[in-house]
């Protein structure tokens, strides 16, 4: 791991969608677009990304957004949800992790590991019994990142990218 600068995590403020849907924008393109349709993705990140739709979701009863920064910059994000803002009605009391990113420039600093973190502590701040996401079936490097920190696979669900139907492997951390 490269020796990591000093960071903040701070909750987003819905003033800062213009931002968040900028990073979210730029941080799913280079995840995805080497394994992905250009029209597909460009389809994908249009309406996923939009300002008013990331603004509309800060304000979502339940859904949480925090920016991973380094000297007053974002380099990463992280979106939480709970109750009925879960993309999937899940058993128990549960968290879901719906995107967590980081630049090319952050990966590799511990932000990744801190974002999960905090994902945790937010969980058993709320009474979760789990914690919960979705990662790529193609994503090998996202889902052994979450293997390491104790997530199991549970089941999958269908991710739409434009015109293409991917598998998402569900993976749950219980608490």
């Amino acid at each position: 791991m490269k020796s990591a600068p000093p960071f903040i995590i701070r909750r987003v403020t819905p003033d800062e969608a213009e931002a968040l849907a900028e990073l979210g924008r730029e941080t799913f393109i280079a995840t995805f677009a080497s394994d992905n349709d250009p029209a597909n993705l460009a389809e994908y990140v249009a309406a996923a990304f939009d300002p008013s739709e990331i603004r509309a979701q800060i304000g979502t009863d339940g859904s949480e957004f925090f920016f991973a920064e380094i000297d007053e910059r974002p380099v990463g994000y992280l979106k939480l949800n709970t109750g009925a803002a879960q993309a999937e009605e899940m058993p128990g009391r549960t968290l879901e992790i719906e995107r967590i990113y980081l630049t090319g420039e952050a990966q590799g600093l511990g932000l990744g590991k801190a974002l999960l973190d905090l994902a945790v502590e937010r969980a058993i701040e709320n009474g979760c019994e789990a914690v919960w996401l979705g990662v790529w079936e193609r994503n090998p490097k996202a889902k052994q990142f979450y293997e390491t920190r104790g997530f199991v696979p549970f089941g999958s669900h269908t991710f739409v990218i434009g015109a293409d139907y991917q598998t998402d492997i569900l993976m749950r951390f219980d608490l």
